[in-house]
C-alpha cells in the first residue's frame, strides 16, 4: 500500500510580517538619528552657549561683553582651567560662571589662583560642591526663584544699580565673617562679596541672569554687570567644562565620577516615588479578580478559524512542546477507538502501540517516535510532524 504525499508549508515569514516585527525598532532608531542630526545642528550654528561671551542668543553674554570691551575692559575668554590661570594677572577680575563643574583638585587649584592675585573672583551660581574649597565659612541655602529685588546693602555698586534680577542660591556666611549681603531673599543675600586682603575680594551670585542677553536691558541689570565685571581693566572669563584635561587627570577623591552626585535631590525622591507608584500600580493589577464566568460569544466562531488563531498564538510564543504535545494528544484519541483501544487508555505507549503495530505491521513510520517523542526543535520540523501524524491517521482508517 503506497503512502500520501504529504503537504508541506513554508515557514519563512512574509515581507509584512517582517516590516511588522522591525517597525518599532525602526522608529526608535528614526527618532535618535533625527535628535542627533538636531543636535549637531545646534551645535553647529553660532551659538556657543549659555553664558559665553560670543553668544548673542537669549541666554548668551555677548551683550555684556561689548559693553566691557566699550568701556576699555580687555576680556579674555578661557575654556580650561590652565588657560585660566594662566590669564589670571595680578590685578584682574576672574569670572567663573560654573564653579560647581569643577573637580576637587580644580577648585584647590582655582583658590591657590585666587588667594595669589589682588583681583576680584566672581562665582556665578557657586552651591555645595565649590563653596567649602572657593569661599570658605559660607554655606549655600535653598535656591529661590529669579525675581526683581531691591539691594538691600550698602555695596556701591548695587546702590549705585539699584534693583536687579536676582535669585538662584542663596547663601548663609559663618558667625563673625565680614561680607556684603544684597538683594536678599527671605533675610539670605543672593548676592555677597567677602573682602580679602588688601583690594582682593570674591563676590558670589547666585544666577547668571543679570549677564544674560535677554535680562540686560531690565532694571539695572547692565550697571550692576558692568560695576562687578569691570572693576578692572582686564576680565578673564572662565568657561569650565567637563571636556578639561585638568578635569580628566584630577585622581579620584570620591566626589569626582559619581553620577548621582550630579543629580538634584528633587529628582531622587522624584524618581523614589514614582518606584513606589509602580510597585503599588503592579500589585493592584496584579490583585485576584474571583472565579471565571462563561459567557456566550456575541457571534459564532468557525472552527477552522479559532485553530488557525490558536496556532499562531502558539508560533508567537515559541511554544512548540505545546503545540507538538496537543497534535500528538489528538491523533491518539482519534486512532485509539479506531484500534479497539479504550479512549482511558489511549494516551498510554503499553496499550496503545501494541494495537497500531497490529493494525499497520509493514508501517515504514515509526509510531513511538510520532505519538510520544520529544518536542520539535524547529518549526520546520513541528510542521512535519503534523503532516505525519495526518499520514498515519489516514493509514489507520483506511487499512
Amino acid at each position: 500500500m503506497s503512502r500520501p504525499a504529504t503537504s508541506t508549508t513554508s515557514t519563512a515569514p512574509s515581507a509584512r510580517q517582517l516590516w511588522t516585527r522591525a517597525r518599532g525598532a525602526a522608529l526608535v532608531l528614526a527618532l535618535i538619528l533625527i535628535g542627533g542630526l538636531a543636535l549637531a545642528t545646534l551645535r553647529s550654528s553660532d551659538a556657543h552657549g549659555s553664558l559665553d561671551p560670543r553668544s548673542a542668543d537669549p541666554n548668551g553674554s555677548r551683550a555684556v561683553a561689548e559693553l566691557l570691551k566699550s568701556h576699555g575692559i580687555e576680556l579674555t575668554l578661557a575654556t580650561t582651567l590652565d588657560e585660566a590661570t594662566a590669564a589670571t594677572d595680578a590685578d584682574a577680575t576672574l569670572l567663573v560662571t560654573t564653579p560647581d563643574l569643577l573637580t576637587q583638585s580644580q577648585q584647590s587649584t582655582l583658590r591657590r589662583t585666587m588667594t595669589d592675585t589682588t583681583g576680584r573672583t566672581i562665582l556665578v551660581g557657586a552651591g555645595r560642591p565649590s563653596l567649602d574649597t572657593l569661599a570658605p565659612g559660607v554655606t549655600s541655602a535653598t535656591s529661590t526663584p529669579v525675581e526683581n529685588r531691591a539691594p538691600s546693602c550698602t555695596l556701591a555698586a548695587a546702590t549705585r544699580a539699584g534693583s536687579a534680577d536676582l535669585g538662584g542660591e542663596r547663601y548663609r556666611t559663618a558667625p563673625g565673617t565680614t561680607a556684603d549681603s544684597c538683594y536678599l531673599s527671605e533675610g539670605l543675600p543672593t548676592l555677597l562679596r567677602l573682602p580679602g586682603q588688601n583690594t582682593t575680594d570674591t563676590v558670589l551670585l547666585g544666577s547668571p541672569d543679570i549677564l544674560y542677553n535677554k535680562r540686560l536691558d531690565q532694571q539695572g541689570n547692565a550697571s550692576l554687570a558692568l560695576q562687578l565685571l569691570g572693576s578692572r581693566p582686564h576680565l578673564v572669563w572662565y568657561l569650565p567644562s567637563l571636556t578639561d584635561a585638568s578635569a580628566a587627570d584630577a585622581p579620584d577623591d570620591g566626589t569626582t565620577g559619581n553620577f548621582l552626585s550630579l543629580i538634584p535631590s528633587g529628582w531622587l525622591w522624584g524618581t523614589l516615588q514614582l518606584a513606589i507608584a509602580a510597585l503599588l500600580a503592579a500589585i493592584w493589577r496584579a490583585r485576584r479578580l474571583g472565579p471565571l464566568v462563561t459567557e456566550r460569544l456575541p457571534v459564532a466562531l468557525r472552527a477552522s478559524e479559532a485553530t488557525e488563531g490558536r496556532a499562531r498564538l502558539y508560533r508567537k510564543a515559541n511554544a512548540r512542546d505545546r503545540a507538538a504535545s496537543v497534535l500528538r494528544t489528538a491523533t491518539r484519541a482519534r486512532i485509539a477507538p479506531l484500534l479497539g483501544v479504550p479512549v482511558q487508555d489511549a494516551h498510554s505507549a503499553d496499550r496503545l502501540l501494541p494495537a497500531l503495530s497490529a493494525r499497520l505491521p509493514e508501517t515504514t513510520a515509526d509510531p513511538l517516535h510520532l505519538l510520544f517523542g520529544p518536542a520539535p526543535a524547529d518549526d520546520a520540523t513541528l510542521i512535519r510532524l503534523a503532516d505525519q501524524l495526518d499520514a498515519l491517521e489516514r493509514e489507520v482508517r483506511t487499512s
